[in-house]
């Protein structure tokens, strides 16, 4: 009969755009149909609050599954924020381990995430204040257009 097929998921998904200053949020139905940008989240990107944070925005959603934008150079060896981002990821697994975690190349979310705001209106102050979790949107579009790679 072979091996037991494993379950698919069923939760959706909360893309989070890592920052030493503040972090973008987005998320994504269980079915991954609706998208949309969160609210930004201001303050250090080290501490536990925003792992705090994290943990109340999944507490008011149907979330399996933390997407974290990671920064990659462009010759795709890893960023100078490399290691905040890995601390962060650990950060997240330990406070929630019942949740998969996994990275995404964020290389230009920002860029792309500028385009949409433009695109859509927002002047420079708006734009300032949604880029993070426009990128956020743009790593989440980006992953599930990918076909949810681990």
């Amino acid at each position: 009969m072979g091996e037991p097929r494993p379950k698919p998921r069923r939760g959706g998904v909360l893309a989070i755009d890592h920052g030493s200053k503040r972090c973008g949020f987005a998320a994504a139905d269980p079915l991954r149909i609706a998208v949309r940008p969160l609210d930004v989240w201001e303050g250090p990107g080290d501490g536990d609050e925003v792992v705090e944070h994290v943990a109340a925005l999944v507490a008011e959603r149907d979330v399996d599954t933390l997407l974290v934008g990671f920064p990659f150079n462009m010759d795709g060896t890893a960023g100078p924020r490399a290691d905040e981002v890995n601390a962060f990821l650990d950060r997240l697994r330990r406070r929630l381990p019942e949740l998969r975690v996994v990275a995404q190349d964020e290389r230009l979310s920002t860029k792309e995430a500028e385009e949409l705001l433009r695109a859509e209106g927002y002047d420079w102050r708006e734009r300032k204040a949604r880029r993070d979790s426009w990128s956020a949107l743009v790593v989440l579009r980006d992953w599930i257009a990918a076909g949810e790679p681990s």
